[in-house]
């Protein structure tokens, strides 16, 4: 039944007894950008977007591209509302590889929420791989000018207290290239999510397929990896290629897709926004087989790409979500992405002009004097 459709949300505020102060409507109409279509953040931007329109009766654009720039370009321009993103977030608060350049730099970015995305070492079972430290020597599956695939690799060689030199990196074209190397014989490992499809061929075939676990109770291992790469932490995945029911393992999670927008987006909006979201959970959260994690109790909790907006944390304080562990990290983060912020103001003018791989680079070393990132 779908009730909320035939009424206006501020009648459901009323009957509901929600006070003025707190009970604000969605716009009539938002855009939202995404992956590709097909893709899960399309397919989970879908569902919930539709859930909005029978929930709130607010109609929902959703603008898809197959590049971190041409989902974050719109955001940052006010031609869409929010983003369904994925690790470009991440890089763009920091400046980092294609937005080590004058036209981006850091930005003032914010997260809603974000669903956990497992990932970890998977290797061809007759590899000889049953540690990440076992990885040393073997043959390393990573894809031509991807960074978010290839940074999350040298996060989780880390935890092994490996670097790309104890490796045999081999270069493939596309992510599909490279996820189906290992049943090729071309390559003996990779990091990836565990749903991905060329890995299902990797379990029935000869080779067969092991995910290396990451052990969440080792501090040294995971202080490690968060030194290249502060946005994950442990995760207990039990859907995954190869995996028998029941079945888990220690994997490492990052945030995709996660719901980003503007830090002066209105903080009133943006509590609606995530309220709306909670709200309409039941009618989205099992539209595909990982749409339940996007539970705020999930979802709703550091460590994520960017700060948490101001309007999603009054929600989640309201809930009981959001903890004093959650608060402090948040202000960590803001006060990182305030210094990256100033941080390029000072640099910017005088080294604009300079070609784009110097400009990086120079970028890069004013970054290191901040500290932690993932340059």
């Amino acid at each position: 039944m779908n009730f909320f459709s035939t009424i206006r949300a501020s009648t459901i505020a009323l009957a509901l007894g929600v006070t003025g102060a707190v009970a604000q409507e969605l716009p009539n109409t938002m855009i939202w950008t995404a992956y590709d279509v097909g893709s899960a953040g399309y397919a989970e931007a879908s569902a919930i977007a539709d859930a909005f329109g029978r929930h709130a009766n607010t109609r929902i654009r959703i603008q898809p591209s197959g590049s971190g720039i041409g989902r974050l370009q719109p955001l940052l321009l006010g031609r869409a509302d929010y983003g369904f993103l994925a690790t470009e977030t991440y890089f763009l608060s920091e400046g980092d590889y294609d937005y080590a350049v004058p036209e981006f730099g850091p930005q003032n970015l914010r997260a809603v929420a974000g669903r956990p995305a497992s990932l970890s070492m998977v290797a061809a079972g007759d590899a000889g791989i049953e540690t990440i430290a076992d990885a040393r020597g073997k043959r390393a599956a990573f894809v031509v000018g991807n960074p978010s695939i290839n940074v999350k690799c040298e996060a989780v060689l880390a935890f092994g207290d490996l670097t790309l030199d104890d490796v045999e990196v081999v270069m493939f074209p596309t992510y599909a290239a490279a996820m189906s190397s290992m049943t090729r014989n071309e390559a003996d490992f990779t990091c990836t999510t565990p749903t991905t499809s060329q890995l299902y061929e990797l379990a029935s075939s000869p080779r067969g397929i092991k995910w290396v676990t990451l052990d969440p109770n080792d501090q040294e291992g995971w202080a490690k990896l968060l030194d290249v790469l502060p946005i994950m932490g442990p995760f207990e995945e039990d859907i995954a290629a190869g995996l028998a029911p029941g079945e888990k393992v220690s994997m490492a999670a990052y945030r995709y897709p996660v719901i980003v927008t503007l830090a002066d987006k209105s903080a009133d909006e943006v509590y609606a926004f995530t309220k709306a979201l909670d709200e309409s959970f039941d009618l989205y959260k099992n539209a595909t087989a990982t749409m339940h994690r996007w539970d705020l109790n999930i979802s709703g909790t550091p460590p994520i790409d960017v700060p948490f907006h101001e309007g999603a944390v009054r929600y989640l304080t309201e809930k009981g979500i959001w903890t004093d562990e959650s608060e402090a990290w948040n202000q960590e983060r803001i006060a990182r992405l305030d210094a990256l912020r100033a941080a390029w103001e000072e640099f910017l003018p005088a080294n604009r002009d300079l070609p784009p791989e110097q400009f990086a680079a120079q970028w890069a070393e004013a970054k290191a004097a901040l500290g932690q990132g993932s340059n």
